[in-house]
């Protein structure tokens, strides 16, 4: 009888630490996958914003475009970037690396 006891025991902590494991390993892979987005995404800003045309905004689309993501996972990622900034002004859906200030 103790045998079985011990043998569901080791099989139910086995389990609970595959399953962590498992959490673990999907949620470094998303942590990764979200940090080397969103740097393609600010190094494409810093490198096509306020270029030869003045633009100072991007649109999410355009972003998308040229960091190969989908135009949701780019807003999801600006969103929450500390240095990419949403636009304020009359369109929305811009992005820049620029943080308005007001004088």
């Amino acid at each position: 009888m103790t045998s079985i006891t011990e043998g569901i025991v080791i099989g139910g902590a086995g389990g609970a630490i595959a399953g962590l494991t498992v959490y673990l390993i999907q949620y470094l892979h998303c942590k990764v996958n979200e940090h080397t987005e969103s740097k393609r995404i600010y190094e494409w800003l810093s490198k096509n914003t306020l270029d030869q045309d003045g633009k100072r905004y991007r649109t999410s689309r355009a972003i998308a475009s040229w960091t190969n993501l989908t135009i949701d996972r780019v807003r999801f990622l600006c969103s929450k970037h500390s240095k990419i900034y949403l636009s304020t002004g009359e369109r929305e859906d811009l992005w820049s690396i620029y943080e308005l200030t007001r004088s």
